[in-house]
Order: structure tokens, then C-alpha cells, then sequence
């Protein structure tokens, strides 16, 4: 049996989809990025029945109301992870009790991009199912162990971001809320609304984007709307570009970055290489060096 090694030119053909998450904050117009796509290619997951923002525009929706439906929709959508066991969730068994009650998979074969809204509502109802299983029982005492829920959510929401996040071939954003808090030290910083520590600190190693959509002042000093793409920032928000294909600021529209992100790579010997850094020549003052 020969190393099941994937050639560069077989790797450079396949066709991969960008996994993401846009944060931002409460009415900023997450769910609004619907109309900068493709509605017949764009499958919406609806987690929090909000959809008044795109209200005429003619998309495929999804409506999860309990955690059971969104790991069904998960695996239905990305297929069967072989390393689970039978009895777990994701695995070849739940894959197939699955497609007996939907169908054919083909059926999400038309589909480019998933956007699902929000992943703030995911983590609520994950926690709500946590809650009734023997893990957020203490086995002592009987009564609800609410340290053992919030380690059961944790595993949980990682297991279903992970499963989407291997979905080759679709593009899925996930999107969520952002929140402004003050640290210990009186320092305004920024955090996912989502139960629980773990999922908000694991999420941005799973995907390859995470952008912050936030008011951005223009050249003239009037608040716009913008995403905020790259790490490094002057306002602190969370953003992570793994492609290498964006600039800090870029306009908020999800087709265009998209574009924009599957445009020819540039070169590693740029895209890797460290700016020169330059220092100004102290002044002639007379007196000799410090070495």
C-alpha cells in the first residue's frame, strides 16, 4: 500500500472553502452581510430567528431550535468524521441515522457558502442541553454540578465548530456578538458573547479568519461601518487573517473578501518577509560614542 501522500499540484487543485467568524456588536449589521452574497448558492442557518434584516431577500433557511438539530445539521452537511466511534456524535452511525430522516447529502451539494447567525444562540443552547445530562450532576450530592455543565459545553462546542470547520469545499462563517468590558485595570477590551471560557479562547485556532465588524471613523471623522481583519490594530479588536490577503481595514462586504482572499497568493519571500526597520542617526553633538 503506497503513502497516501497528496501532490502539491493535486492540493493546489482542490477546492477549499474559507472558514470564519465575524464578530461585532448588536445591531451593527451582521446578519445584514446575507445581501452581499450569493442567495442561491447561500445556505442561512437561523439560530436566533432574527432574520428582519434580510426580509425580501429570497435564500435557503435553516432553523435550529435545540442542540440535538444542530449537531444533525452539522453532519449532514460535512459528512462523517471515521475516527468517532459508533456511539458518538459526528460519527458514521449518527451520519447515516441522519440522512435516513433527511435524505440525500447531495442535497447541500448547490450550496457555497453557510452562514450561520449566530454562534452566540449555538452556545445557549448548547449550555441549556448540557445542563440535563449526567455530567452536571455531582454523583455525592445529586444536585446540579454547574462546573460539570460548563465542562461538557466546552467539549461540545469545540467537537461541532471543529466537525463544520472540516466541511472542504464550502464556505461557513459563523457570527456572533461581541462585548465591551473593562479588566481589572480599567482597560476597555473585547470579548465573544458566548457560555462558557473555552469556546471563545479555542475558537480563533479553529477557523482561518476571525474579523471584528465595528464602527470605523473615515478620513472625515464620521463613524463607518468596517471589518477589522488583522491582528494587529489600534483599537484592540479580535481579528486573525490566516490568509495573508487582506489589509487591516477592508469594506463590509463578505462576497467581495471572499474575492479577494481566493485571489492569487502572493509570493512566501513577501508575504513572510519582515519590513526593514530603519533608525534615525542620533545628531552630531561633538561628544565621542558610548561604543
Amino acid at each position: 500500500m503506497a503513502l497516501p501522500i497528496i501532490g502539491a499540484d493535486e492540493r493546489l487543485a482542490q477546492r477549499k472553502g474559507i472558514k470564519g467568524v465575524i464578530f461585532g456588536r448588536s445591531g451593527i449589521g451582521k446578519t445584514s452581510l446575507l445581501w452581499t452574497l450569493d442567495a442561491s448558492t447561500t445556505l442561512f442557518i437561523d439560530l436566533e430567528a432574527g432574520d428582519l434584516a434580510v426580509e425580501g431577500l429570497e435564500i435557503d433557511t435553516l432553523r435550529p431550535r435545540t442542540w440535538k438539530e444542530c449537531r444533525d445539521f452539522a453532519v449532514f452537511i460535512g459528512g462523517p468524521n471515521p475516527a468517532l466511534r459508533d456511539d458518538q456524535p459526528y460519527s458514521q452511525a449518527h451520519f447515516d441515522e441522519v440522512c435516513s430522516r433527511y435524505g440525500d447529502p447531495a442535497v447541500v451539494d448547490r450550496y457555497q457558502t453557510i452562514l450561520i447567525d449566530s454562534i452566540t444562540v449555538a452556545g445557549r443552547l448548547c449550555f441549556q442541553w448540557c445542563r440535563g445530562q449526567p455530567e452536571a450532576t455531582s454523583e455525592k450530592t445529586g444536585k446540579p454540578d454547574i462546573r460539570g455543565a460548563y465542562g461538557l459545553h466546552g467539549r461540545e462546542m469545540i467537537s461541532w465548530l471543529s466537525h463544520v470547520q472540516h466541511t472542504r469545499g464550502k464556505h461557513v462563517w459563523f457570527v456572533g456578538i461581541l462585548d465591551e468590558k473593562l479588566d481589572d485595570f480599567n482597560r476597555k477590551i473585547f470579548q465573544p458573547q458566548i457560555d462558557g471560557s473555552k469556546t471563545g479562547l479555542e475558537l480563533p485556532g479553529i477557523v482561518d479568519l476571525v474579523i471584528t465588524m465595528a464602527d470605523i471613523p473615515d478620513p472625515g471623522g464620521q463613524p463607518q461601518r468596517a471589518f477589522v481583519c488583522q491582528t494587529l490594530n489600534p483599537w484592540g479588536y479580535p481579528a486573525k487573517d490566516r490568509s495573508g490577503r487582506l489589509d487591516m481595514v477592508e469594506a463590509p462586504h463578505l462576497g467581495r473578501l471572499m474575492e479577494k482572499i481566493q485571489r492569487p497568493a502572493v509570493p512566501a519571500s513577501e508575504r513572510l518577509s519582515w519590513p526593514a526597520v530603519t533608525t534615525a542617526e542620533p545628531a552630531a553633538t561633538g561628544e565621542p560614542g558610548n561604543g
